[in-house]
């Protein structure tokens, strides 16, 4: 079977991709490793996407797939390993599927960036996490240090504060690029920032114990990493180009690559707003820039 159209990823903007997909009655399929993307890590509510005062990540990533799934569009659980062309778009899978296709849309968002740091691969999934909403509950009424000072890192604490006894930001840079809004409510919960501070070393015997910074040391029980993403198109890589942090380059009007009939939506190209509402937008607008190319390459069949 050849597709009219590939949707790689399950994250806002893959989702959003297939809703219009549908909607334009291509014949789509929907590939991700898991439905969510970043929404899964997100650890507090949104309060930014219109028509919700206030929604928990985690509904609303339900309510994108709970809708996507009442679509005439066939989802498979995979991970994409390449893609390349040559008169169709050729897909090869985990699994060991082999998919074609007359358009594709990469939607795969990004990947936690890893702190590179000693201890930081020994203790994960013991003491370390990168997942929030996953491992938040663990640490009830345990002392918790956040690394990263940004909009999640901040996002991370306050969500912590319903379980942990003791919050420490850690933030190299000398001030924090977080919104006002959720640093205010930070500090009201008496979550503490230490500026300046370069993680060293995270240490511990079978679980993490303490956190290495500067000259410093604190003791904790457990250690949330949020220092951003980082994209991975390496499976296209013969087919789009590819910017320093890993983005993929787009003409910001169609969203299309460098390769005809192949889009990047979301996180993945290089966007400068990573939203989950300009995920969506880019999703939806992919979709339609890819039926346009189907009509203008192959005609209405």
């Amino acid at each position: 079977m050849i597709y009219d159209l590939i949707i790689i990823g399950g994250g806002s903007a893959g989702i959003t991709a297939g809703i219009y997909a549908a909607r334009q009655k291509m014949k789509t399929l929907l590939l991700t490793k898991s439905f969510g993307g970043q929404m899964v890590h997100k650890s507090v509510d949104i309060e930014n996407y219109p028509g919700f005062d206030k929604i928990s990540s985690l509904e609303l990533i339900q309510r994108f797939e709970n809708q996507l799934k009442s679509k005439e569009i066939e989802i498979q659980t995979d991970k994409v390993l390449s893609l390349t062309k040559d008169d169709y778009f050729n897909i090869s899978t985990e699994s060991g599927k082999e998919y074609q296709s007359k358009a594709v849309i990469i939607a795969t968002g990004a990947e936690h960036r890893r702190l590179n740091v000693k201890g930081e691969k020994e203790f994960l999934g013991k003491g370390i996490s990168y997942c929030t909403t996953c491992d938040g509950p663990l640490f009830s009424n345990k002392k918790v240090v956040v690394i990263g000072g940004g909009e999640a890192g901040f996002e991370t604490a306050v969500f912590l504060s319903k379980y942990a006894s003791e919050i420490i930001i850690l933030e190299h840079s000398n001030l924090s690029k977080a919104s006002k809004e959720i640093q205010d409510k930070a500090f009201e919960l008496g979550i503490k920032l230490i500026t300046n501070a370069e993680v060293k070393e995270i240490k511990g015997s079978n679980f993490v114990e303490e956190v290495l910074y500067n000259n410093e040391s604190i003791k904790a029980d457990g250690v949330f990493i949020q220092i951003g993403y980082i994209p991975d198109a390496s499976f296209a890589k013969d087919l789009v180009d590819i910017n320093e942090r890993g983005e993929i380059l787009i003409n910001f009007e169609t969203l299309e690559t460098k390769t005809p009939g192949l889009f990047a939506a979301g996180d993945i190209n290089v966007g400068k707003v990573k939203q989950i509402i300009t995920a969506c937008g880019e999703g939806a607008q992919a979709a339609m820039y890819a039926y346009n190319y189907l009509i203008k390459e192959y005609g209405n069949n």
